[in-house]
């Protein structure tokens, strides 16, 4: 059989459309039937895979790191901080924006100006250094879609970002405060930096802390330690109590429930 019967038969010349049967010449390798995969390719193959494999899996590690306790492994980049906070600042200087349209606190640390606005029941409170002309950082504290309206009404979660020249100085601390004594109780997030962890730490010796599970949008209090079996779930998170709030109050207004309640970790 010559090089073009083969072809016709190869690649079923009567059921081609005239216009395309042209387009192949007898000696292109879509005129011929191709053989399935030698065996040793395909050994090869399986052999590389399983030499990845390993690979796999610590990239995926590092993709998705292990759970710790309170997850800490959070940890942006200081330029895009800086690069944030300096975008913040310009729109904080530019008339007509939402950000130049703040409200002044009183001057909670020395040196410091302390800008405030609220949107939609959160609150933002951006620290200046006006001796640096520069935005230091800022604190956002962030409604909680975990917890039902009525607990929705007095928590909040905290999240901060503050330049490396800034961090350490207690002026997140000092916003915390003023958010504590205003009477909002503070629930840390899903994750938590060494810095954010360090500072909760702090103020718990100021303020009374409680660990709670956010389940069923209920807020359900496990003690004054997170226990072992459930201090890596992401639903176990610290609560600080504000202003005028105490342990009994939170109970017997429904906005802390017993942790009998609470599911075990792995059982959903």
């Amino acid at each position: 059989m010559n090089a073009t019967a083969l072809a016709r038969r190869s690649l079923g010349y009567l059921h081609t459309p005239p216009s395309h049967r042209s387009s192949f010449s007898p000696r292109s390798a879509l005129a011929f039937p191709q053989p399935p995969p030698a065996r040793a390719a395909l050994g090869a193959v399986l052999s590389l895979a399983r030499r990845l494999h390993p690979l796999r899996r610590l990239l995926q590690a590092h993709t998705h790191p292990p759970r710790l306790e309170l997850r800490i492994d959070v940890n942006q980049p200081d330029e895009d901080i800086e690069a944030e906070l300096a975008a913040l600042h310009r729109r904080l200087h530019t008339p007509g924006d939402a950000m130049n349209a703040c409200a002044r606190l009183p001057a909670l640390r020395a040196g410091l100006i302390f800008h405030h606005r609220e949107a939609d029941g959160e609150h933002y409170v951006y620290v200046e250094d006006p001796s640096r002309g520069c935005l230091a950082g800022y604190t956002v504290f962030n409604r909680l879609i975990e917890v039902d309206r009525r607990t929705d009404r007095h928590v909040r979660s905290p999240h901060s970002k503050y330049a490396p020249a800034y961090q350490g100085r207690g002026i997140a601390s000092t916003v915390y405060a003023w958010a504590l004594g205003r009477g909002l109780c503070l629930v840390s997030g899903a994750r938590q930096s060494e810095g954010a962890h360090a500072l909760w730490r702090a103020l718990a010796r100021r303020h009374p802390l409680r660990w709670v599970s956010l389940q069923a949008k209920r807020m359900h209090d496990l003690g004054s330690e997170a226990p072992a079996a459930r201090a890596a779930a992401l639903d176990t998170r610290m609560l600080l109590l504000g202003e005028g709030w105490s342990l009994p109050q939170l109970h017997a207004r429904q906005l802390l429930h017993p942790a009998a309640a609470v599911a075990t970790p792995g059982s959903r």
